[in-house]
């Protein structure tokens, strides 16, 4: 059988991290009086956390010193750490572990590719550390989505070619990263939002194990 490689965003593709990042952002953004809503939270999805604050202090015309952008920043991290902190493997997202397994079983490359630099933390909270053969996070790029070097590292440390992978993502940047980095894509969420993919499910119990049987065998 055809080894390939599948690499799965973390935040909203695994589990569901982004409201613990909408209530840590949305405290920082009070703090600076700031007003920050859902929709713009949605914004940030698959976007760096330097980019975020960025994102925030744009919407709310404020200019901060470097320090002080270092020291939100990290409050802001706490503030999310303490939320994932209680985090329990009831947090994977619907027939993740499923698609996992199944992968697993057929002997195909898994990696993760994700903006996070707290990926490692959680997958360990949620007990599916040991189900990927390789992490590629946040810690280990300097380039955020849309560029594709998170998915080309991710390739690179499983040892198979880019072509021969297939991305997971929630948000447009990640498409467009997996796209740029010429691998099959697949969105994960809502049709009208994710349109650059290849191909969009609502969520993985769309995806069923013989789709995921084409995509090995795919030549």
């Amino acid at each position: 059988m055809n080894k390939k490689g599948f690499i799965f965003d973390l935040d909203g593709v695994i589990v569901d991290t982004a409201k613990y990042h909408f209530l840590a952002w949305q405290k920082l953004a009070k703090s600076i009086d700031v007003d920050f809503t859902e929709a713009e939270n949605e914004q940030l999805k698959g976007v760096s956390r330097v980019k975020s604050l960025e994102k925030i202090l744009e919407w709310g015309n404020k200019s901060i010193s470097e320090d002080e952008f270092m020291k939100l920043m990290a409050l802001k991290n706490n503030d999310y750490l303490s939320y994932i902190n209680e985090m329990d493997e009831n947090e994977i997202l619907p027939d993740v572990s499923r698609v996992l397994n199944f992968l697993i079983d057929a002997n195909q490359g898994i990696s993760l590719g994700s903006a996070s630099k707290n990926a490692r933390t959680i997958l360990k909270k949620v007990n599916l550390y040991n189900s990927f053969e390789a992490i590629v996070d946040g810690n280990d790029v300097i380039k955020g989505k849309p560029n594709p070097e998170v998915f080309l590292k991710a390739a690179k440390a499983l040892n198979i070619s880019p072509v021969d992978c297939i991305v997971f993502e929630d948000s447009v940047a990640g498409i467009q990263a997996a796209n740029a980095a010429n691998m099959i894509s697949i969105g994960v969420g809502e049709k009208d939002v994710l349109n650059q993919a290849d191909y969009v499910f609502k969520d993985f119990t769309e995806l069923e194990n013989s789709f995921l049987n084409k995509l090995i065998k795919n030549k």
